[in-house]
């Protein structure tokens, strides 16, 4: 196993971590708190990230990245369902 795999991975599940309460409170506020762009550039950002991870076999970080993309796509469909906070 390659240990930058494992570093990697451990960085995502923090902000993975970091985003599970945003994605709460978005959806039990009924508010879009992140800016439209914000939540786009970085939902794509981090899809693309995977495919690069998935590349080098990087398959722990490609994991992670890819469950980390989902919850900034959950914040940018918040956007878009609620508008404004």
């Amino acid at each position: 196993m390659i240990w930058q795999d494992i570093v990697i991975a451990i960085i995502n599940i923090v902000f993975g971590y970091s985003l599970v309460y945003q994605v709460y409170i978005g959806f039990k506020e009924k508010k879009g708190f992140l800016s439209l762009q914000t939540s786009l550039l970085t939902t794509i950002g981090l899809f693309v990230l995977a495919v690069i991870y998935l590349t080098l076999n990087l398959y722990i970080s490609t994991l992670v990245t890819l469950i980390t993309g989902i919850f900034w796509f959950l914040l940018l469909v918040q956007r878009l369902i609620y508008k404004k906070a």
